[in-house]
């Protein structure tokens, strides 16, 4: 399982994001994780709006396995609903 997650700096739900991602990555040996500055990479929400095929109001936005799956929250429903931890 490999995720993405494309954040920015002082974003308290990309924080959030990356933590989950490295329990994940600490109980699971199929989890992997990836964290993309998009200030860095020179990314825009319209960059990922594109990908995305809709427009992108907030970050993180999180990509599982190439699909996206959303932002934080969305993430954490996720997990929680597929019991990955």
């Amino acid at each position: 399982m490999n995720v993405v997650i494309f954040g920015r700096p002082g974003c308290p739900y990309c924080v959030r994001a990356v933590q989950l991602s490295e329990q994940l990555t600490e109980k699971r040996d199929d989890f992997k994780f990836r964290y993309v500055d998009m200030y860095e990479e020179g990314i825009s929400k319209e960059d990922l709006s594109k990908t995305i095929g809709k427009p992108v109001a907030t970050v993180p936005q999180i990509f599982l396995n190439d699909q996206h799956v959303g932002g934080c929250t969305d993430f954490e429903a996720y997990v929680m609903s597929n019991q990955l931890l």
